[in-house]
Formats: structure tokens, sequence, C-alpha cells
């Protein structure tokens, strides 16, 4: 402190002498032109007015002295005596310190003024510049490299950011007074935090309500101002970049999406050709006669699990078609439970291990639904229910007429998708825990069986298990007459 008030003074010293020489020369050319008190008095008080303007209180102060005792022993009767006690003498020196308290006073408070404005210009300057280099940065470059714009923009010896959606935290320059912890510790409390005399500045970042993380200064000027601004554009920019790296994770995905529906349906081409060739030879082989018992039964095998073969790649390229494009039912009238009771039978001679029974409630009645797209979404309820339940349990297929449409429900025990899972089990390609232990598969599924219940305007839900409902329940529901403008529905 001692050395500002030194240069103080010093400056104080150096305006006192610049307007004690300005007093002294016009002391000496109004004495020799011989004016009067009359044009005498108007020109000290300029004199006081300028020195006021460009000096400090004290010069201004001290050359008012000087030019009441000028104007008292050079132009006031009796002439070169001083009379500071005369009405005269006293009023001018009260005018030229009034004068000088209220000029400087003045213009005072204009520099204060001015040196505000211009550091409001300047940091406003600075904030822009900022701005502009975090949106010119690279969201696919290193975390750290946004922190030095604020190093080289705003002086900070030491910047330290912590991210609360991945615990982790970001330094830049040298701090002295653990800038890094404190940054954690005031996500972690959810307060700001300020420390004069460390000059350590910490705020939180916020996305809406929620904190997200913080971002600490160390010696950056003007805290209270500038702290909550670049606060913000933090915010901004580290909300920009997420927004970004997941919209490229999902552009990614979805990408891999569509080549592993291309490869799927490749891949169910290119089988159709040779399981064709084997169907036609094994035909072939028990045309020709001439076979024993034992080479029928393999011929018979051969034939028979090349045509399940056939039908799984047909039912594996319309599952990769439906998968890419819209659901568009081709409506007629179908016999609900004939259609049901034939794929259950058809399952209990393909899945001899499982017992499989039907429950029909109400009378057979027909309604308004897409034969093909219907089969194929049952028959995936049927091959779950098959595939994730163990040998010699039960498989229920219950349907019935409610006055909205056809449902039918299917169940198994023995088996169960964890809570964490259910919500996901409708998606493209998922494939839960369990699904992955007990047999191969695409994840495509459900997905392709509920796109089908809502291009008919109908439901596919998982019944959610209780002490009643022990295992795995699948709700498909089809309304009746469906409106013509929901035949085209796509589901996502």
């Amino acid at each position: 402190m001692t050395q500002p008030h030194g240069r103080s003074l010093w400056k104080s010293a150096q305006y006192t002498l610049a307007g004690g020489v300005a007093t002294g020369l016009l002391t000496l050319l109004c004495f020799r032109l011989d004016l009067g008190l009359s044009v005498a008095g108007p020109v000290y008080l300029l004199i006081v007015v300028l020195q006021s303007l460009t000096g400090d209180f004290l010069s201004a102060a001290l050359i008012s002295g000087l030019a009441a005792a000028c104007l008292d022993w050079f132009f006031i009767e009796p002439l070169f005596t001083f009379n500071i006690m005369s009405p005269s003498d006293a009023l001018a020196l009260l005018s030229f310190l009034l004068t000088a308290l209220v000029i400087t006073r003045l213009v005072s408070r204009l520099r204060v003024e001015v040196r505000f404005t211009k550091a409001q210009k300047e940091r406003l300057d600075h904030l822009y510049q900022l701005s502009q280099q975090l949106l010119s940065l690279d969201p696919e470059a290193s975390e750290e490299t946004f922190l030095e714009p604020f190093r080289r923009l705003f002086g900070v010896t030491a910047i330290a950011t912590f991210d609360g959606r991945t615990g982790e935290t970001r330094t830049a320059g040298s701090s002295r007074n653990r800038l890094a912890e404190r940054t954690r510790d005031a996500y972690i409390a959810g307060r700001d935090s300020s420390d004069g005399a460390a000059g350590v500045s910490v705020r939180c970042l916020q996305l809406g309500n929620k904190v997200t993380g913080a971002i600490g200064f160390e010696s950056l000027v003007d805290p209270e101002e500038t702290v909550g601004p670049l606060a913000a554009l933090t915010s901004a920019h580290l909300d920009k970049t997420q927004a970004f790296r997941t919209a490229s994770a999902a552009s990614a995905a979805a990408q891999a999406e569509v080549y592993r529906s291309a490869i799927l349906d490749a891949l169910a081409h290119e089988f159709k050709t040779p399981l064709a060739t084997i169907l036609a030879a094994a035909g072939g082989i028990r045309e020709a006669g001439s076979l024993g018992p034992e080479q029928m039964e393999m011929a018979d095998t051969v034939e028979s699990e090349a045509e399940r073969l056939g039908r799984l790649t047909s039912r594996l390229l319309r599952v990769a078609r439906l998968d890419r494009e819209e659901v568009r039912p081709r409506l007629e009238m179908l016999d609900m439970h004939a259609v049901v009771r034939h794929m259950a039978d058809q399952y209990s001679r393909r899945w001899p291990d499982r017992r499989i029974s039907l429950v029909e409630h109400g009378e057979p009645a027909e309604e308004s639904a897409d034969p093909e797209l219907f089969r194929l979404a049952l028959s995936q309820l049927l091959d779950n229910a098959c595939k994730y339940s163990p040998p010699g349990t039960g498989i229920d297929i219950e349907l019935q007429h409610d006055p909205g449409g056809f449902v039918v429900q299917v169940s198994n025990t023995g088996s169960s998708i964890p809570v964490s899972e259910q919500r996901l089990i409708f998606d493209r390609f998922y494939r839960g825990s369990e699904a992955k232990r007990h047999s191969a598969g695409s994840g495509l599924g459900l997905y392709v069986a509920r796109k089908i219940a809502l291009a008919h305007g109908g439901t596919l839900y998982l019944v959610p298990e209780d002490a009643g409902n022990p295992g795995v329940t699948f709700r498909l529901k089809i309304p009746s007459s469906p409106a013509p403008a929901e035949h085209a529905v796509t589901a996502k």
C-alpha cells in the first residue's frame, strides 16, 4: 500500500509544480500590464478551474491558496501586503477552494465512470472473442483445448472445470490455491464460492435447474462482473459438445443398423439358391427309388430340414425388409381362431418337448388383418416363448374378443426378463442378457412384431409379472376394423 500512496503524492507534486509555474507567469503578465482586480480575479479563477480539471484535489487546493495569495499581494489594496482576514480575501479564497472541490469531485467521478466504461467495453470485447473462439472449436477436440482462450483473453493464472456427467477434472495453468479441488467441492456442494484473499472464484454450471459441473478461476480481474458470463459460455460450450457427441453416436448406431439389416437381407438371399438345390436333390433321390428304409428316412430328414431352413430364410427376409421399410398391411377378413389354432399345432410338432396349450374364449369370429403379417407377429411371440423356456415347461396361448378387437396372449414359464431390460426389449437389435446366453438371434423379432401391431392400429406389450402371472407374457391386440389411415403406420 505504501508504493501506490507514494506515487499519488509524486503526481500531486507534479500537478502542483505545473500549476504554480502557470500561476506565477500569469501573475507577472497581469501585473506588468497593470490589470486591475476585475481582470485578475477571473484569471486566477480560470487557473483554479484548469488545475482542478487536470490535477487532483490536493494540487487544486494548493493552487487555490497560491492564487488567493497572489491576488491579495499584487491586486488588492494595499498592495504588497497580506490582509487575509479582510472579507474580500476570505471570499476569494473560499470561492477558489469551493470551485476546486466541486470540479475535482465531478472530474474524479467522470474519470471513474470512464474507466468503468472502458473496462466494461474491454470485457465485452473479450467475451465476444471468447464466444467466437468457442464456437469455432472442433467438438471432437480435446476438452483441455477450450480452456486456453480463457487464459489468453482474461489473463487468469489457472482455470479448472469439473464435469459432473463424467466425473472428470480438467485444468490449465498453475494454481497455488488448490483450484481443482475447490472446483470439484463447489459442484458437490451445489454452491458457488469466492475467496478474495486467494483470488479464487468458482461458479456452478447449470442446464436448466440441474447442476452439471463447475468452473473455477484464479487471479480473474473483476470476478463479480466477469465470472457469471464466463460460466454461462462454458456451460453452453459443454452442452453443445455433449449434444454433438450424442448425435454422432446416434448417427453411427443408425448407420450400423442399416448395414446389419442389409447383411441379413443379403445372407437370406444367398441361402435361398443352395436350399432350393438341396430340396431338388432330396426329391430326386426319393423319386429314384431302390432306397432302403434307413436311406428313405435320411432323405426325409434332409428334405424336412431343408424346408425348415427355407422357411426360416424366408422369414429372415421378411423381417429384414420390415425392419427398414414402412409396414402397410393388406387387410382382409381373417378367422383369427383358425389361424392361431393352426400355428399352435405347428409349433407343438416343431417343439415336442414344450407343452403348448390353447385356450379360446368366446365364439370364433373374423377380424380385418393382414394374414401374412399377423402370422409373422404371432410366430415371433411363439418362437421367443419356446426358445427361452426350459424343456418340459408349458406355453399358454389365450385368445379372446373384447369390445375393441381381437386379443392373443402368449405366456411361458421358467424364464423372466429383468426389470432393467423390460423397457428395451422392443428396441431394434436389442437382446437381453438372458437371451444372449440361451440362443442366437438378431434382436429384431419383438421389434418387428410390435411394428406390425402398430401398423394395424393395435398394441403389443409385456404384461407386468406378479404372483398371479409368473414368467413372461406378451399381449397382442388387433382392433376391429381399423381406419384406412392407420394402415400405413410406420412403427419406430
